[in-house]
């Protein structure tokens, strides 16, 4: 409850890390998000201030990014801000992290092919009867329609 979440588009600035620990799968790799704006006086498009934020993905997300995304790729990740304060060696650092609950690639600036990951025992059978349910109740589409008469004009 009031956590900051937000979206974000940028382009994956390092090769994401993967490690198992005992908790589960964890990818960590740092987001550049850059600005454009136009610039009238110089009529072109000029860059921003670029921002860094690490993301962490965890779980079945974690081992799904370690296998899809790559570094220089655009992706928009969605999740949950944390700011964080630390003292290291006498210096002060500010980093700001989003605990990711999604990551995809940015499809205006290319595309991509997707596959699913590998499933749990009986999801392939709840899928196919999910969609025998959905097709029974959805009309089909490739069949044209009969044509609905005109009305009657009145008068």
């Amino acid at each position: 409850m009031n956590e900051t979440l937000l979206t974000v588009v940028g382009n994956v600035a390092t090769t994401p890390v993967y490690r198992e620990l005992p908790t589960g799968p964890v990818a960590r790799f740092r987001l550049a998000v850059t600005p454009r704006r136009f610039d009238p006086v110089q009529n072109t498009w000029v860059d921003g201030h670029t921002n860094f934020f690490t993301v962490w993905a965890r779980g079945p997300l974690g081992a799904n990014v370690q296998g899809s995304v790559s570094i220089g790729e655009p992706v928009i990740v969605q999740g949950r801000l944390k700011v964080r304060d630390e003292e290291r060696g006498g210096q002060h650092w500010t980093s700001a992290d989003i605990q990711a609950t999604t990551v995809g690639h940015d499809l205006s600036r290319g595309t991509a092919a997707f596959r699913r990951a590998a499933r749990r025992p009986g999801a392939e059978a709840e899928e196919t009867q999910r969609a025998r349910q959905q097709a029974r109740s959805e009309p089909s589409f490739e069949i044209d329609p009969e044509p609905v008469p005109a009305p009657e004009p009145v008068g």
